[in-house]
C-alpha cells in the first residue's frame, strides 16, 4: 500500500489517546514499533515494520509492506466514530 506521510500522520493524530499502546498490546509488539510505523523519529533504534519513506510532496510517500498496524488503527477510528 502507498500513502502519503501526511495522510498517515493525520490517521495517527485522529486516534484516541492510548491507541498506540492498545495497538501494540493487541498485536503483541512494542509500542515504539507502532510509533515508528506512524513516523515517530525518537525511536529510531527500535524496530520498524515494513515501511519505506521517500521525500516528496505532502510529506513524501510511504510504502507499507504490511498494513496490520494501519488496519488496527482504522478499526479503532471506526469504533470511536460509531460511539
Amino acid at each position: 500500500m502507498v500513502i502519503t506521510f501526511n495522510e498517515l500522520r493525520r490517521i495517527k493524530d485522529r486516534l484516541p489517546s492510548g491507541s498506540t499502546q492498545r495497538i501494540a498490546e493487541e498485536l503483541g509488539i512494542d509500542v515504539a514499533t507502532v510509533r515508528n510505523y506512524f513516523g515517530g523519529k525518537r525511536h529510531a533504534d527500535e524496530d520498524s515494520i515494513g515501511i519505506h519513506m521517500e521525500k516528496g510532496p505532502d510529506g513524501g510517500v510511504v510504502t507499507l509492506d504490511d498494513t496490520t498496524i494501519l488496519d488496527a488503527a482504522m478499526r479503532i477510528l471506526n469504533d470511536s466514530e460509531v460511539n
